[in-house]
Parts: structure tokens; C-alpha cells; sequence
């Protein structure tokens, strides 16, 4: 029953190993409350209004999120000695949504020190941050996405790091010659931050679950003496679709796999099942749905359409080639036969689609659907620990026999 508490809605399941999130292995999946009314609230008067402010802190970078019933304009300038952001957002009246925003700072952000707000003229509010150290701040605002009205992000990235940056995710021997190195595994959890995924009916967040399962396999490859991994996202934050495949290509991947706890239409749908990319549309109805329901994560955690992201995205994922689908669809049969083992199977063979996650150039990719969340029995399963064991356990073993099966010839591990 404790362990259900921790993947229900601002709870998170924390097997991280990064200090920041050990610390804390209950906490709150936003570092606070999601407070005032919902988007569908707008009222008729055109003055923008804060609906909910959330905050979420992790190593890579702290995300500050207004949301509120029309765009907000916003004017922002950094002061040093002390390091601060201070933030002026026109047209509005100071009220309790956003003096909330100073209670939900946590002491362990690895960026914000704590948050000052004021009325600083009739017609604006001022939000100060205070700064553990220099930043570089990425400020942009997004149209109403899923259960979201419009949004102001404030992202801030250690000023020593860029935005595409793994930080926390480093590899852990990448100085190697090509006869002698560990193979790289590229662990993928699905959604977070501002993304939940999908929410099933007894409250569980596929964000969380996933992350639990992502870390339960990144153990079992570190514990291997011929692999070593890379975890896309290691705590609740939101990262693009195309900084996903980036860090893969960056490290060096040998592999990709991004794992996920979907739902359907309909609560009846049940199994685990396996997808690799497809060029030529999906292999069935619901491998197209589910990929479109994947790709909105973009839209929905909140993509700056005008920085970096967007540029990158077209480049990566139009090199994807006719054998790095072959090499997914072998490597994905091996794991779908081993998830077969803990788990009915949805679906028939290894499924394919669009998946924007899974056009990685020259990285055999898959991704694994763990179970239907929108399944009570199947949401019963995801919130047993044993069997997100068993589930991270199937998918290493699928790994292992694709090794063994398709050795890389330049990537074969002496031991």
C-alpha cells in the first residue's frame, strides 16, 4: 500500500542515484501544489489571471511554470552579487496563486534559493528569484496544450552548462579504444515535469512509474561487467523529444529504449507491448493512436518552439535508415519475448509506427509499453514493486540476448 502512495500524483518513486534525489525519496513530483482552478476556469474577461504556478527542480535544470488565462507579458533581467532573476509580469493584480510560488521553493533546488513576489506598480507583479549561482536563464511562453491553459516557462540552467547538456547523465568510461569498451545502453523514461503522461483511474502517473522502472534497469545494467547506461531524465522533469535522441547520439548509444505505462480509449485494453519506428505508417489502429499520444509530450511539457529544440528535431530524425529499423525490430523481439514471460502480450510481433522518440540515426530503438494504465488490473500491476522488478528485469534480459545475437564487431567488450 506505501509503495501505491508514491506513484499516485505529486508523489515520486525515487530510486535515483544522484544525490539531490536521494535525499529526498518522498517528495513532491512539482516541489509543491498545483494550486488554483483549472484551464477550462478562463473567464470571459479578457485580463490575464494565474491559475497555477508549479515548480520543479532537478539537477539538470529548475522549470518555473505561470499558467494563466491569457499569455502573459513578461519583461525579465538578471542582477549578480547576490545572483538574482527579477521577472516583471505586466497586467496583473498580486493574489494567492502567486504567493504560493514562495512555498513551493525546496530547500535541496539546486538552483533557487527561494522566490520573493510584490506588487511592484498598479499593473505589475514582480517575482524575484534568488540564485544558488549563476544561471542561464530560457524564458518562453506556450499556447493552451492538453489540460493546460497558456504558459510562462522560466527554465534555469546552471551558466556553465548549455541546454542540450546530459549534466547528471554522464556515462561512466567513455575513454576507450574500439576493441575494449562497455556497450551504452539508452534508458528513455517517458514524459515528466509538466508531462504526466497518462493518469490512470486510481490517480497513478505514468511518469512515475516509468522513472521507478527506468532506474530498476539502469541498476541492472551497472551491475553488468559488458554494459554501462545513460538515463535520458534520472528525476521529474520535462525533457524534449529531440534532446531524448541527442543524449543517446551523444553518448555514444549502442542501444535506445524508452519505456512507457500508456492508456486507450478504452479501459478493456490490456498487455504489454514492443513498437519500433515504422517509415511507411503504422502497423495497426492503435499503434498509430499510440504514437500520436506519445508525440504530443512535446506540446504538452511545454517545448520552447522557438529556441534550439525545434531546429534540432528535423535534422535527427530524418537520418533514420532502413537498418536501424531492421536492427529495432530484431532487438525488440528479443524483449517482447522476455516481457512475454511476466505479462499477456498486446498486439501481434513487434509493432510499429511514427514515433518521434525512436528516430535516432544509427541507434537500433525501441519503445516498450509496459502495460495499460488505464487498466485497473494492469494499473494494480505498475503499482506493484515486484513486478516493476520483473518488468526492468525482462527488458535487460531482452537486451542481453540482442548482444548476444548481433555482437557489434568494433563494440565487442573484452572480459
Amino acid at each position: 500500500m506505501e509503495d501505491a502512495k508514491r506513484l499516485r500524483p505529486q508523489r515520486l518513486v525515487s530510486s535515483c542515484r544522484n544525490p539531490y534525489t536521494r535525499r529526498k525519496f518522498l517528495k513532491l513530483g512539482a516541489s509543491a501544489l498545483v494550486v488554483g482552478l483549472g484551464p477550462e476556469l478562463a473567464a470571459a474577461n479578457t485580463d490575464p489571471k494565474v491559475v497555477g504556478v508549479r515548480v520543479w527542480p532537478a539537477a539538470d535544470y529548475t522549470r518555473v511554470a505561470i499558467e494563466s488565462t491569457q499569455p502573459l507579458e513578461v519583461k525579465e533581467h538578471q542582477l549578480g552579487t547576490p545572483e538574482r532573476l527579477v521577472i516583471d509580469l505586466q497586467g496583473l493584480t498580486l493574489d494567492q496563486r502567486l504567493r504560493d510560488i514562495v512555498a513551493q521553493i525546496h530547500p535541496d533546488d539546486p538552483h533557487i534559493k527561494g522566490v520573493r513576489v510584490g506588487q511592484f506598480s498598479p499593473q505589475i507583479v514582480r517575482l524575484v528569484v534568488d540564485l544558488k549561482g549563476a544561471v542561464s536563464p530560457k524564458v518562453f511562453s506556450t499556447a493552451p496544450a492538453g489540460r493546460y491553459g497558456y504558459r510562462l516557462m522560466v527554465d534555469l540552467y546552471a551558466a556553465s552548462a548549455s541546454v542540450e547538456s546530459t549534466s547528471s547523465l554522464q556515462v561512466q568510461s567513455h575513454a576507450h579504444t574500439n576493441l575494449a569498451r562497455k556497450l551504452t545502453i539508452a534508458i528513455d523514461p517517458g514524459h515528466g515535469g509538466e508531462d504526466p503522461g497518462a493518469i490512470g483511474g486510481a490517480g497513478t502517473y505514468e511518469k512515475h512509474v516509468v522513472l521507478d522502472i527506468a532506474h530498476r534497469l539502469n541498476e541492472r545494467i551497472r551491475a553488468s561487467s559488458t554494459m554501462q547506461a545513460i538515463m535520458t531524465r534520472d528525476d521529474d522533469f520535462f525533457v524534449p523529444l529531440a534532446t531524448r535522441v541527442a543524449k543517446a547520439k551523444s553518448a555514444g548509444a549502442d542501444l535506445f529504449v524508452s519505456i512507457h505505462a500508456d492508456a486507450f480509449t478504452t479501459s478493456a485494453a490490456h498487455g504489454s507491448s514492443v513498437f519500433a519506428l515504422s517509415e511507411h505508417g503504422a502497423s495497426s489502429a492503435a499503434a498509430r493512436w499510440i504514437a500520436k499520444s506519445e508525440n504530443a509530450s512535446d506540446e504538452i511539457g511545454g517545448l520552447d518552439l522557438g529556441g534550439a529544440d525545434r531546429h534540432l528535431a528535423p535534422v535527427l530524425f530524418d537520418m533514420s535508415t532502413t537498418q536501424q529499423i531492421n536492427d529495432s525490430l530484431k532487438y525488440g523481439a528479443f524483449v517482447r519475448d522476455e516481457i512475454g514471460q511476466i505479462n499477456q502480450l498486446h498486439g501481434s510481433g513487434v509493432e510499429q509506427a511514427a514515433f518521434a522518440v525512436l528516430k535516432a540515426p544509427d541507434i537500433p530503438s525501441i519503445l516498450v509499453e509496459t502495460a495499460f494504465i488505464s487498466n485497473p488490473e494492469e494499473e494494480k500491476k505498475l503499482l506493484n514493486a515486484a513486478y516493476r522488478q520483473k518488468m526492468a528485469d525482462a527488458i535487460f534480459k531482452g537486451i542481453q540476448r540482442y548482444f548476444e545475437s548481433h555482437p557489434p564487431l568494433a563494440h565487442r567488450v573484452q572480459v
